[in-house]
């Protein structure tokens, strides 16, 4: 997905998909104002109509596959 970054707030754990109410990984915010809230699933599933209506999509989906700081230094 291409994305724009931006200087919105990080997504956290309360923020949740429009469609499903999994946890989001992208913000899209819109040409005519407003944002939608996607999954990484819904968010790929949906990216050619996204594109087409988005002012900036906020893709935080590296985070999935990413570890976070403490585990990597566990296994020192």
């Amino acid at each position: 997905m291409t994305t724009v970054l931006t200087s919105a707030s990080p997504l956290t754990a309360a923020d949740r998909c429009d469609r499903c109410g999994a946890q989001a990984y992208l913000r899209v915010v819109l040409l005519s104002g407003g944002e939608l809230l996607f999954c990484a699933h819904h968010g790929r599933k949906f990216e050619p109509e996204l594109k087409k209506i988005a002012a900036e999509i906020q893709d935080e989906t590296e985070r999935l596959t990413s570890v976070p700081a403490s585990d990597s230094e566990d296994e020192r």
